[in-house]
């Protein structure tokens, strides 16, 4: 590359012969550290330093962001290329030399922050001798990186502690935890800050008059503020508790934390040069492993897919909902309710009466309330969102409504009773989704006049905290209701996945196999504890014994028993089922809304597993491994996703990932259900299955076409 084909970086030198470096990477909303990006800074750099016209510089963003950070597409395919541990070891050890290149070039370099600064787009700051940031409160500067299954590789292990102390560094790295500019500034993180049309002249002044070209770690006598190593007792604090909190924290399955805390603290302890490549090297055995690329491809371009509706079915015209009528004020809608009208529109809660509305009503001032005690809202705001929100008994103030989300009690008949209702007064336009969370989008719109308009649209509780919505087609839906619906979607702000109708449809379905296996084991005779621990440790939030309290024991044993009914079975129909059987009646424990279930709930003291379970579902002599429990909870997970990608129920691998790890809980770590089989590897996956089948029964059974495509070493990403 030469100095004419410069593309992403605009140069010109002032009056005063300061030189303007302008980052505007081309076709894209942000800026992003791509190959090309860091060739052409390398060369500018190397022309401010070789121009003796030239006093130093300053490097800003032509975009209303600096810089989002590195080019995540790219890294992505790393493992799945083969790189070796070497190959992307070099990767960080080139973007390392180049930052390293800049700050000891001889000429002052100063950074104007206009915008956020994330990942490499803050290294690249750090690496400059002087930062100018933006006081716009929306801005921030951070490290995303072990979010995503990395650190930070551009230096930002080994400047940042330099800059702040460990200690302050730490949550920053570890934890992603993002600075506004007035932290940035009060951590030394920042120089000053200035309006946003001001950044730019002020680190172009700094560069004039005074003008430092050596940062404080090339300095003769520099010592990491607050001291490195274990050799102070904050420190030794930091890192042997940090150590502990971060094993208990990960269960080990996250590398990335570990990795980021051994390069912060061996590379502090040596001169800069050193520490950066120790940073380097870690952050190769981060990128060439599964775990990084799991986390990439799910948890961030998956997920930007998914938040950009990439099942949304072309050709439709962009809507906006304006009148949102919600049938049923519980939990469920009283969600709804809050998260809609948070988004700007007007909200129409009904219930069988006013003062059950009025009840759910009182959810969002309730959240409202916690808002306001923190800092985050205030009672003006409070009163502006509950006055989005109607509550009414009157089927007739559902008139003008866009979209009617029906949240009732899981029973066919109430369903059917409340969509004939509604559509006798709402406009022939309105699209008309249902919340359930089991009962087939097609059966339920068996009671609709309008079957094309017909849709399933799932939330998950609690609903102002998960951000996943699942949109279900039944064998009517028009496209025109699909697109209207992830619209929806898209204007509240949640990730929307798209799936076809099936009992369960696909999150359900899925996560009914975690909680069943887990009731299994108990009935198996295998200790509650281990069952507990076991899916903590492989990853999940909570174990299937709690979420099955926390969903209630009697909400399962009403499903089981609908279930059980539309395949025509008997009831109960598993040792699971039976299980849940018992703990109704006689045992009369139906969950924590209860005050019991596979739990105790004590008023004084913190949930504990009933002893009780003992009892009635003894122990038996032989107890398996940690691992074997591990392995039967998430396989059972994995198998039923597979045969609901072939059933069709699920058409993306992607929305499967993003629906399991959003959803339900499945570990981040996978990269989601599909990806979990890739990463095992589909063989060795079938192989598992047929061991456990032998074991355990035939729900791991795998089918004659997931058998054909391990055969065929057929993954589900290519």
């Amino acid at each position: 590359m030469n100095e004419n084909t410069i593309q992403t970086i605009q140069y010109a030198i002032d009056s005063d012969g300061v030189a303007i470096l302008t980052i505007d990477l081309p076709g894209k909303s942000m800026n992003v550290l791509t190959h090309e990006f860091m060739d052409e800074l390398e060369i500018l750099v190397q022309r401010v330093a070789g121009d003796d016209a030239v006093k130093g510089a300053v490097i800003t963003s032509g975009k209303k962001a600096f810089i989002a950070g590195a080019d995540i597409k790219d890294m992505v395919t790393a493992y799945d290329r083969g790189l070796s541990e070497k190959e992307t070891f070099e990767f960080s050890h080139q973007l390392n030399r180049r930052f390293r290149a800049m700050e000891t070039c001889g000429k002052p370099i100063a950074v104007a922050i206009n915008g956020l600064a994330l990942g490499g787009g803050f290294e690249v700051c750090l690496a400059c001798h002087y930062r100018v940031m933006t006081d716009d409160p929306r801005a921030f500067v951070g490290f995303p990186e072990v979010n995503i299954g990395l650190l930070p590789g551009a230096g930002g292990t080994q400047r940042l502690p330099r800059l702040i102390g460990v200690s302050e560094a730490l949550p920053m790295i570890l934890q992603c935890k993002n600075v506004n500019p007035q932290k940035a500034l009060e951590l030394g993180i920042v120089h000053e800050l200035a309006a946003t049309d001001e950044v730019v002249e002020r680190a172009r002044q700094w560069v004039l008059n005074t003008g430092d070209p050596v940062q404080p770690w090339d300095k003769k006598g520099f010592k990491v503020p607050g001291g490195a190593g274990a050799m102070t007792p904050k420190n030794a604090q930091n890192y042997m508790v940090g150590t502990s909190l971060l094993a208990g924290k990960t269960q080990h399955n996250y590398p990335a934390p570990i990795a980021a805390l051994s390069a912060i603290y061996e590379g502090c302890i040596v001169p800069i040069d050193a520490g950066l490549n120790i940073e380097s090297q870690y952050f190769g055995k981060l990128l060439a492993g599964p775990v990084a690329r799991n986390m990439m491809r799910t948890l961030f371009i998956s997920k930007t897919s998914a938040d950009k509706l990439a099942r949304r079915p072309r050709d439709i015209e962009k809507s906006k909902v304006s009148k949102l009528g919600i049938l049923g004020a519980g939990m469920m809608g009283a969600g709804i309710a809050y998260v809609s009208a948070k988004a700007g529109i007007e909200v129409v809660l009904l219930d069988s009466t006013v003062d059950k509305a009025e009840q759910g009503k009182s959810y969002s001032a309730n959240l409202l309330d916690k808002a306001i005690s923190r800092g985050y809202s205030s009672e003006e705001k409070k009163q502006a969102l509950l006055g989005m929100i109607k509550t009414t008994e009157d089927y007739a103030d559902l008139n003008g409504c866009d979209l009617i989300i029906e949240a009732v009690f899981e029973d066919m008949d109430i369903k059917a009773d409340v969509t004939a209702k509604t559509e006798a007064v709402i406009p022939e336009s309105a699209i008309f989704a249902s919340n359930t969370s089991t009962l087939p989008i097609t059966g339920l719109a068996r009671a609709s006049k309008r079957p094309d308009q017909f849709i399933g649209i799932h939330f998950f509780s609690p609903v102002d905290k998960m951000p996943l919505v699942e949109v279900i087609v039944g064998e009517k839906t028009s496209d025109e209701a699909i697109a209207r619906s992830l619209d929806y979607i898209q204007q509240i702000r949640k990730t929307p996945i798209v799936v076809n109708d099936s009992r369960g449809f696909f999150t359900s379905r899925v996560f009914g196999t975690f909680t069943s296996e887990g009731i299994r084991m108990l009935a198996e005779g295998i200790k509650p504890a281990l069952i507990e621990n076991g899916a903590k440790m492989a990853g999940m939030p909570v174990g299937p014994l709690a979420v099955t309290d926390e969903v209630t024991i009697e909400l399962a044993w009403k499903v089981g028993k609908a279930t059980a009914a539309g395949l025509g079975l008997d009831y109960p129909s598993d040792p699971a089922q039976e299980v849940i059987a018992r703990m109704i009646d006689p045992l009369d424990r139906k969950g924590k809304r209860y005050g019991a279930g596979f739990y105790d709930y004590p008023a004084d003291a913190k949930k504990h597993l009933w002893p009780g379970l003992a009892e009635h579902f003894p122990h038996a002599e032989s107890q398996p491994e940690v691992e074997a429990v591990i392995e039967r909870l998430l396989t059972i997970q994995a198998l039923e996703s597979a045969r609901c990608y072939e059933e069709n129920v699920i058409t993306h691998p992607e929305d499967a990932d993003v629906g399991s790890i959003f959803g339900i809980g499945f570990p981040a770590w996978t990269g989601g259900v599909l990806s979990y089989i890739d990463t095992v590897g589909i063989r060795e996956f079938v192989a598992v299955c047929d061991r456990l089948a032998e074991a355990h029964g035939d729900r791991f059974t795998v089918s004659p076409w997931l058998r054909e495509r391990a055969d065929s070493d057929s993954p589900f990403y290519s």
